[in-house]
């Protein structure tokens, strides 16, 4: 077995990994990049892009339903093809996965080595016939599907993340287990589509805590899905159909997506040579500012931490692990505030501290709500239905989070993560323009909301003109 000499071994070619040899390569071109698998990011071959495709021509053939209401008749008799519409998708997809393939090789060049690696020691990497002694590794495999003992018995019937979007069609009948990002996503765009979708889980909306916009997201969605949960989920094959239960119904389907969420791909790694404990996963400990591996040479980036699973975390995570790898001692970097999305319709998402998080830390603070059954550009487009709630601590009337499910979700999440992330307050906030009539004039009415709440309520709600202007303050 050749042994090479290089300063920096990346293992994994995704997009914490390209993050980190990006940052390598600025000081040291003795590094290598391992990767046995499929190249072109999990991102654009499985994940964020592929499932958009998928959900933007769902909602498009979902409009159907209203426009008879708006006065446009005859969208009753569109129809989807299935294999066409994931043909599409495909299409679509290859587009992003190809050229990211292109990325990967531009930039890794003869440093890419495709095999599988191995750690051998904190010191070591084999890759093949290959073996690298090195000064740091930064690990970076990214995530697969969980799928719990058993399922694998389904067979061709069984879906996961990373195999639907191969399919060139689908059956009439599917369930759906789990409620996280995959799970919603998927199962309101396919039952949109025209495919009977049965969603199971044990527990709702995994990233949203907070109880009235857990209840709000469980009501809109409840209206589309048949939605089941509370308790464990089991099958049983029965000829080409499967039935599927938990312990108060149960739906005979034709096939199964797994979307129980993911886990690091980690499994014959080598991490147990590493010389430090393992949790029950089989994951070392981490440092979240510096991605080091206890107190080693070894940097731990994106989905394969299982911390943050979403891609803006796993380049910045890969940059930081990149970064620490060649410098001369571990450097601790300020994280983004969190940020997640799931493009449901209508969006739910979170920005900041979640209302689990703010009530665990014993922070005083108060609630500014929007019903958006009532705000007037929802109305105008026909999608009035949601709520926004945002998070301000008591003492400082400082934004802190939000979670909400609500159309354009995704927009007033960014606005309110970076409220949060420059330490805006409640009435910063309400300096801003809010023009009419938008969607964004719901922040302006929760931003009231959670004003009047404040213990200084109203003391800094006036605004300001020049002074020269004759004019009284606005409020």
């Amino acid at each position: 077995m050749e042994s090479k000499r290089v300063k920096a071994v990346i293992i994994g070619a995704g997009s914490a990994g390209l993050s980190a040899m990006r940052q390598i390569r600025k000081y040291t071109d003795e590094y290598v990049i391992i990767d046995n698998g499929k190249l072109g990011t999990k991102c654009a071959r499985n994940g964020c892009m592929p499932s958009k495709a998928l959900i933007s021509v769902a909602n498009g053939f979902h409009k159907r339903d209203i426009l008879a209401e708006a006065g446009i008749t005859g969208a009753d008799k569109a129809a989807a093809n299935i294999p066409q519409v994931l043909a599409h998708v495909r299409r679509l997809r290859d587009g992003f996965t190809n050229r990211m393939i292109e990325v990967t090789k531009e930039l890794a060049g003869e440093k890419l080595i495709r095999a599988k690696a191995g750690i051998v020691s904190p010191d070591t990497v084999s890759a093949g016939d290959l073996t690298f002694k090195t000064d740091s590794i930064v690990i970076a495999t990214g995530s697969r599907p969980r799928l719990p003992h058993g399922w694998e018995k389904l067979g061709s019937r069984l879906f996961t993340s990373d195999n639907i979007f191969e399919a060139e069609n689908l059956p009439p009948r599917i369930a759906v287990i789990g409620m996280g990002t995959i799970g919603l996503e998927l199962g309101q765009a396919l039952s949109r589509l025209g495919i009977e979708i049965s969603l199971f889980a044990r527990k709702s909306f995994g990233q949203i805590s907070d109880p009235e916009i857990k209840a709000a997201a469980f009501e809109i969605l409840g209206r589309e899905l048949n939605v089941n949960i509370g308790s464990d989920v089991s099958f049983d094959c029965d000829g080409d159909e499967v039935k599927v239960r938990n312990a108060d119904t149960e739906s005979t389907v034709d096939a199964v997506i797994a979307a129980m969420g993911v886990e690091p791909d980690i499994k014959d790694l080598g991490l147990e040579n590493l010389g430090v404990d393992l949790d029950s996963r089989g994951m070392p400990s981490f440092d979240f500012r510096t991605m080091q591996v206890a107190d080693l040479p070894v940097y731990i980036a994106g989905d394969a931490n299982g911390s943050r699973p979403i891609l803006h975390e796993a380049v910045d995570e890969g940059s930081i692990a990149g970064h620490n790898a060649v410098a001369e001692s571990p450097e601790k970097f300020c994280r983004r505030v969190g940020l997640s999305v799931i493009f449901t319709h209508p969006q739910i998402a979170k920005a900041g501290l979640s209302f689990k998080e703010i009530k665990s830390r014993g922070i005083s603070f108060v609630v500014g709500n929007e019903d958006f059954a009532d705000q007037a550009r929802a109305r105008l487009e026909m999608e009035a239905h949601g709520q926004m709630n945002i998070y301000a601590e008591s003492e400082t009337a400082r934004l802190i989070g939000a979670e909400l499910v609500c159309p354009d979700g995704e927009h007033l999440a960014h606005v309110l993560a970076l409220a949060i992330n420059e330490r805006k307050s409640v009435y910063d906030m309400l300096r801003m323009p809010f023009y009419h009539p938008t969607l964004a004039e719901s922040l302006r009415a929760a931003l009231l909301d959670a004003a009047g709440k404040l213990p200084d309520k109203g003391k800094k709600l006036n605004l300001g003109l020049c002074g020269s202007c004759p004019e009284k303050p606005l409020c």
